[in-house]
């Protein structure tokens, strides 16, 4: 199995480091951070700093559905990082390639930038603080500058063969797309066997396999063509 890449910061960014203070939250927002934290050192996706180089404070923001994201503030860091211009696909380019095709399969990679890991030298860059402990991060974490353009780099190297043809790939959104309905198992099969090839796992909750049309990117797709997508409808209406 092909290992994903390791993705770096630019090694002659080390002398800006940043230390700030720890930022103080509510004993409700406190728990919910400590419950994330733990969760992910449980899994092996962080790991406990002693002696910080660089800090940054978690945020604490509330979904739509109530629940709360637990992200890190990497503001400092990446001021000190330098730009990866590798560019991500045009969503509506994307959109509009599925016209005409009689199947498609939408998929999305589980807890997708997770799925990269950080250059041992650089995994201390990322170091985080809550009220109990210190962390830093063993794989790529949301919320880095260049986490975007280094997952596209990969997923353009791993589809190279399927996109633009069989398949298209916006970060860790998927599609698989046939033109004739009786290839699609075998378009799959190869989506597959590379995800397989690559160790990158899927989002169980988050997948439509065999279908005329389904929403992607933000559009309604079908053999037609996008179509409005009636979730945005609503959204506009309800402003109004």
């Amino acid at each position: 199995m092909e290992e994903l890449d390791e993705v770096s910061i630019d090694p002659d960014q080390p002398d800006h480091k940043v230390f700030i203070g720890s930022r103080k939250f509510a004993p409700e927002r406190n728990k919910v951070i400590n419950y994330k934290i733990q969760k992910l050192f449980d899994i092996g996706y962080v790991r406990e700093v002693k002696y910080p180089d660089w800090l940054a404070n978690v945020v604490v923001v509330k979904k739509k559905n109530g629940k709360w994201r637990v992200c890190i503030n990497f503001i400092d860091l990446n001021k000190a990082c330098p730009k990866d211009s590798f560019p991500l696909p045009h969503i509506d380019m994307l959109a509009d390639a599925t016209v005409g095709h009689e199947l498609l399969s939408f998929m999305d990679a589980y807890s997708g930038y997770n799925q990269i890991l950080m250059h041992p030298d650089d995994q201390e860059k990322t170091i985080f603080v809550t009220e109990r402990r210190i962390f830093c991060y063993k794989v790529m974490s949301f919320g880095l500058k260049n986490a975007g353009a280094t997952y596209q780099r990969l997923v353009n190297k791993m589809f190279t063969k399927m996109l633009g043809s069989t398949m298209e790939v916006y970060i860790d959104d998927m599609l698989v797309k046939s033109l004739i309905a009786q290839q699609h198992i075998n378009h799959l099969r190869q989506s597959f066997d590379i995800l397989d090839q690559y160790g990158m796992k899927l989002n169980l909750t988050e997948y439509s396999f065999g279908v005329s049309s389904g929403k992607f990117l933000g559009y309604l797709v079908t053999q037609r063509g996008v179509e409005a997508n009636l979730d945005q409808i609503r959204l506009i209406e309800g402003i109004e």
